[in-house]
């Protein structure tokens, strides 16, 4: 048994993602727990909100203690966004750890999700670290 006390998720949803990371069926996983599989499908749900939640977390809080942050508006063009990591990094004293081909393609994947035709359409958070990594929040209201 893994021990939940530290982490996000419950004994309950501990134990059905292990059955099901096993490859056993959400109504095999029902049967060995005595329960139906509707509730099976429920708490591995609950479950995997948690993880993201947990994930989203780290997010926010590797972004928030960078040394370098700035706050990026919606409307930003991907060109704009490049030039501010830059710009922020030089005046923060940090080389950027990627060339620009490379930023374009890292920050695209942060936030294809909140981009549209290469222009963002909700506001991120930027932070880059000591080492020039550049870190995204894209949960800013």
């Amino acid at each position: 048994m893994v021990a939940t006390e530290t982490t996000v998720l419950t004994d309950r949803q501990v134990t059905v993602l292990q059955l099901r990371e096993q490859g056993e069926t959400q109504q095999e996983v029902a049967d060995k727990l005595g329960t139906t599989g509707s509730n099976v499908s429920a708490v591995e749900r609950a479950a995997e909100t948690n993880v993201e939640k947990a994930r989203r977390t780290l997010e926010l809080v590797r972004t928030l203690r960078a040394p370098a942050q700035f706050t990026v508006s919606p409307g930003t063009s991907f060109d704009e966004v490049v030039d501010r990591v830059y710009a922020q990094g030089d005046d923060a004293g940090i080389r950027v750890a990627y060339c620009r081909p490379e930023l374009y393609a890292h920050l695209y994947g942060l936030l294809a999700e909140v981009t549209d035709e290469n222009r963002l359409i909700s506001a991120v958070r930027i932070g880059l670290t000591e080492a020039g990594e550049v870190r995204v929040f894209n949960d800013l209201e």
